[in-house]
């Protein structure tokens, strides 16, 4: 298996942040959202991000098999040093440590970009997800139940934080 390697994402990567993210969605395990998303939404949820809201990818063999983005958490500005997190996962590289890779390089990222703490909402039935933030240290601070409604069922979901600067 060759090196896993992680950089800046760059609009010509958003084909493949896309297909990833409605992967994300199909088998929703990792989103509210259950409406596949067009290009066009994709270039502007990237560029909507500004220097301090980094964007990685992660690619093995010249092909993204993941992604990872610091997202605002509040337009309030008490909120600066928070960052909300997106990790996604192509469907054939989960559970092979993309996850952990990506996670190690975007708070490295939040800490240069002024976070000090990372939050992130995830649902409890996520195990892949759940593994992977407990061994990165993330804390689950509370359940909001009958959060959202997909495919006309209630699912609750899980906040997290993990504290980058005590």
């Amino acid at each position: 298996m060759n090196k896993l390697t992680v950089r800046d994402a760059t609009l010509s990567d958003i084909e493949a942040i896309r297909t990833i993210y409605n992967q994300g969605i199909e088998d929703r395990i990792a989103t509210l959202e259950v409406e596949l998303k067009t290009t066009e939404f994709m270039k502007d949820w990237f560029c909507s991000h500004g220097e301090r809201y980094s964007i990685l990818v992660a690619e093995r063999n010249a092909e993204i098999v993941g992604w990872a983005s610091l997202n605002p958490y509040s337009p309030r500005a008490a909120y600066r040093g928070v960052a909300d997190l997106s990790v996604y996962i192509a469907r054939a590289s989960r559970g092979k440590g993309v996850g952990t890779v990506l996670l190690q390089e975007i708070e490295k990222r939040a800490v240069e970009n002024d976070f000090h703490k990372i939050v992130l909402f995830t649902f409890p039935f996520n195990q892949l997800g759940q593994t992977l933030y407990n061994k990165m240290g993330y804390q689950e601070v509370g359940t909001f139940r009958n959060q959202g409604i997909i495919d006309g069922k209630f699912v609750d979901v899980m906040a997290m934080e993990k504290l980058l600067r005590k």
